[in-house]
């Protein structure tokens, strides 16, 4: 029996729900309290990332046998403050609240990051690609990354850098486009990478089981696209009003997932346009 800790809220959930419960123990760490229900077979606990003493119970009876994490918090807002907190201070003092026998027996731990490390560019990015520590955001994440690697034996530890998310319950740019909110720049250098929610869920699970992983993956589809034609394509869709276009600095970057496909890993949703074209996954209330 496998005992997994999921730091984090819906992906942490999303891939609970994949996992063999025959197979995994599955334990959820919050800093508020999560309602049980027939769809949460995880038992959860409550406790603060910031505050060590809340983290002691790592050290007691079951807890003390946890084989793997996966560790996906979300910042309360895009500051430097929560940024620190969840990525900097956060993952160190969860995996230094563990006990010496918990750390030499975990067998995977896996971060979910960001591709917003890496700047813009026309060129396919790829795990190799350089980073860019420019703000608070990179410099928090990447500080996470090290301390991973740092803390943990050579192989237990895994970053999963995603891209923009999708999917059930994220009405962020349907809402926006329909109510005639969203700009997008105009001309080119300006790129939509997306995964869907559960193909994040996925990969997660995924890297969790997988043998002899490296050290650093990229979750994203097969397509990223040039993102005023998928703004306008989402658009034509929902039958909303095309978006307006303003004038940017080139900012977007073309993701690569081969690493990750290589690994065994395949996405169900290739490309994120083909979600949106089907009227089951948006109510014909919203298009």
């Amino acid at each position: 029996m496998n005992t997994l800790l999921l730091v984090g809220g819906d992906l942490c959930v999303r891939t609970a729900r994949l996992l063999d419960p025959n197979d995994w123990k599955c334990i959820g760490l919050r800093r508020s309290p999560m309602p049980s229900g027939p769809d949460n077979h995880m038992t959860w606990v409550q406790a603060d990332l910031q505050d060590p003493a809340s983290l002691s119970f790592l050290r007691e009876g079951a807890f003390s046998e946890i084989s793997h994490i996966l560790y996906a918090p979300s910042p309360d807002s895009r500051t430097a403050d929560h940024y620190t907190r969840v990525y900097s201070q956060g993952l160190p003092n969860l995996l230094n609240s563990l006990s010496p026998g918990c750390l030499a027996r975990l067998t995977r731990c896996v971060l979910v990051g960001s591709t917003a490390v890496w700047g813009p560019s026309d060129a396919w990015v790829d795990e190799d690609s350089p980073v860019q520590n420019t703000n608070f955001r990179t410099q928090a994440l990447l500080e996470a990354e090290a301390a991973l690697q740092a803390i943990l034996p050579q192989g237990v530890g895994v970053t999963l850098r995603l891209s923009g998310l999708y999917g059930p319950g994220r009405m962020h740019l349907i809402n926006g486009l329909r109510a005639g909110r969203v700009t997008v720049p105009d001309g080119s250098g300006h790129w939509a990478n997306r995964i869907h929610s559960d193909d994040a869920a996925r990969a997660c699970a995924h890297l969790l089981a997988l043998a002899a992983p490296q050290p650093l993956y990229i979750g994203t589809d097969d397509q990223p696209l040039p993102l005023a034609g998928f703004y306008d394509d989402v658009a034509r869709l929902l039958g909303a009003p095309m978006p307006a276009r303003e004038s940017r600095v080139p900012d977007g970057k073309r993701l690569s997932n081969a690493r990750l496909r290589a690994s065994g890993w395949t996405p169900e949703w290739p490309c994120a346009l083909d979600w949106y074209a089907d009227p089951l996954n948006v109510p014909r209330s919203a298009r």
